[in-house]
């Protein structure tokens, strides 16, 4: 059988005029749809969609559980292997002659923005709290919860749920897009890192499925993300003096965003990501980047200026040590409902953390793979792996 020659060239239609010119028709109206279709039966019917979604969620999350495990160890572990192996690390995301088109920091300042920026900000003492009072550790009982002898084991858990495993799903989307596109010449779309499996059928019903898929997959993903920036963002402005106003207190004492709170977080937040994209990758997005990176590295200098530095700088390094040597056990280990007591809580609470930040890793990975190899042409793949 003869060897085929790899694809070089990935023909898609797209509109040559028209509110649509440049964008191929029939993927952004059928995202359109199903996007818009979501939104009104979210709005229109609120308590079927939660009901309906959750018990998807649930049904996922239970089935396909081990799937999200074994996935993301395999992620992990190619992407050692693609940065260690001598061949594949020396090789660019584009030709030989290619060099980066941004400096060292403006791009690490654009990847720590695109993957976990606004979520590491929202949860880097939250979920440390949350996994102080229960984690498998207090689960199997060898530590207790809320306890001294339970913080080691509280930031594993933190560090296993926004470590290596998040950036290997997002590097492996982008590494396979930026190879096919800088060094293939394809489209810099979801379709042509599977143009190995399905050929030159990309280019039409398949690619177009492909892409959609990914489309709502990064809308979801992204609303999510957006959820838990403007709950962060009205607390800010809460917390810094403009008014409680844009917060409500509930029968029951909780306190939550206000509609209009909700309102303003999403035009302010909505608005500048918006200038930042249509001013281009060069401007906008790189200089709202490096101003995000650079106020992250002043809150960070504040904490160990006027926090509790030593117990800062100790729980860190040993935090790390610990989640570098648990991470084999805590990425390759499914825990399954046996009805017992134990059993049961352990699935519950791996289906409620680790699976969910997995399945959420894995649905924004579209959109964040396709930006990281849009910033990363001319690096090699041992850079873009290892982020330097």
């Amino acid at each position: 059988m003869p060897i085929k020659e790899p694809i070089t060239m990935l023909p898609i239609k797209t509109a040559a005029s028209g509110f649509y010119k440049g964008f191929t028709k029939d993927v952004t109206v059928t995202a359109k749809i199903l996007v818009g279709a979501l939104i009104i039966w979210a709005i229109a019917f609120p308590d079927q969609a939660a009901s309906v979604l959750g018990s998807i969620n649930g049904f996922i999350l239970a089935s396909f559980s081990y799937w999200y495990v074994y996935a993301m160890a395999f992620f992990v572990v190619l992407c050692f292997l693609l940065a260690l192996w001598p061949s594949a690390g020396r090789m660019r995301l584009g030709l030989e002659t290619d060099r980066p088109e941004f400096s060292n920091f403006s791009w690490f300042s654009m990847m720590f923005g695109a993957g976990i920026g606004i979520g590491m900000l929202t949860f880097a003492t939250a979920e440390p709290m949350y996994h102080w009072a229960s984690n498998p550790s207090t689960i199997m009982g060898q530590t207790e919860g809320s306890t001294a002898g339970n913080v080691r084991s509280a930031y594993v858990w933190s560090f296993t749920h926004w470590g290596l495993a998040a950036w290997a799903s997002y590097a492996i989307v982008g590494l396979a897009l930026g190879f096919f596109s800088y060094r293939r010449g394809l489209p810099l779309t979801i379709r042509s890192a599977l143009t190995p499996i399905f050929g030159a059928k990309l280019s039409g019903p398949i690619g177009h499925t492909v892409d959609v898929v990914a489309v709502v997959a990064t809308v979801l993903g992204v609303a999510q993300t957006l959820g838990f920036g403007v709950e962060q963002f009205v607390s800010g402005l809460v917390r810094i003096g403009f008014g409680d106003w844009l917060q409500v207190t509930a029968a029951d004492g909780s306190v939550s965003s206000s509609t209009t709170g909700i309102v303003v977080a999403l035009v302010v937040i909505m608005g500048a990501s918006t200038l930042s994209a249509l001013s281009g990758v060069g401007k906008g997005i790189k200089w709202l980047s490096n101003i995000n990176m650079g106020l992250s590295f002043f809150i960070l200098a504040f904490f160990l200026a006027f926090g509790s530095t030593f117990f800062g700088l100790q729980a860190l390094f040993v935090g790390i040590w610990d989640y570098l040597a648990s991470i084999p056990g805590n990425i390759l280990t499914v825990w399954s409902a046996d009805g017992t007591e134990q059993g049961d809580a352990l699935a519950d609470w791996q289906g409620g953390w680790t699976i969910f930040y997995w399945a959420w890793w894995i649905a924004f990975a579209p959109f964040v793979g396709v930006f990281l190899a849009r910033i990363s042409k001319g690096r090699t793949i041992r850079e873009y792996v290892l982020g330097r």
